[in-house]
């Protein structure tokens, strides 16, 4: 494989910025997106029993992604709404879970997925609306990345950091680069960049993005961002 691509995306539990759920429309953007690994946020309902915001039977049959399997909650597609999804061709190794310090539920996501001939850890997450609370979280993932064996590493989602780049934007900017994505909220009207994809240093970046089109305008209150790395 010369080249993969990640990306990130804050479904806001299918629901669209006409207030409709649809999670076919959020498949249509993941269409649009041909990632290779794509971590989700708000991927299963808030309420209730949690279930997928994205039915499993169509993402099966209307998507050429599946979902790691968490193996945490019934019906629910994520840990804490965090998904990551590989194309279904893909070699999925270790996976967990991470429980991250917070005052409401938090959890980010981990898998190491082989694509072709390369080998990637993923980590998503979606961390706290408090700076205070999301540096805490930053902190964990840092160290949960830091306690297993050297691996390109990317990690992304939606970090709900306003700033240019201090709190946990600098936290993680001493262990990690980031990809220079753009602006990815509102999706009507983008003015922050609240959805980070960072990487390590095995890992060459070759573009980025934020993925605008008719249908991320529609799908979803966040545009889904991108990148494109070499080994």
């Amino acid at each position: 494989m010369k080249s993969f691509r990640v990306a990130s995306y804050n479904i806001r539990k299918a629901i669209g910025t006409d207030r409709r759920r649809s999670p076919e429309r959020v498949l249509e953007v993941l269409g649009e997106l041909n990632a290779d690994v794509i971590a989700l946020q708000e991927a299963d309902r808030r309420f209730g029993v949690r279930t997928a915001a994205i039915p499993p039977w169509l993402l099966e049959s209307m998507s050429p992604y599946k979902p790691v399997p968490l193996n945490v909650q019934v019906d629910s597609m994520g840990w804490h709404g965090n998904a990551i999804l590989v194309r279904k061709e893909a070699e999925i190794g270790t996976h967990d879970v991470l429980h991250l310090p917070c005052l409401e539920p938090r959890g980010a996501t981990m898998a190491e997925v082989e694509l072709g001939k390369a080998k990637l850890r993923i980590f998503g997450m979606h961390l706290d609306l408090s700076g205070l609370w999301r540096r805490k979280q930053a902190a964990a993932v840092i160290h949960a990345a830091a306690q297993r064996d050297a691996m390109p590493t990317v990690l992304m989602g939606d970090l709900n950091e306003w700033s240019a780049n201090r709190g946990c934007l600098a936290d993680f900017a001493r262990h990690y680069n980031f990809a220079p994505c753009g602006r990815s909220f509102h999706a009507r009207r983008p003015v922050a960049r609240l959805d980070r994809i960072m990487h390590c240093g095995q890992l060459k970046l070759v573009d980025s993005g934020v993925h605008d089109s008719a249908a991320s305008r529609k799908a979803s209150d966040h545009l889904p961002i991108w990148a494109e790395f070499r080994l």
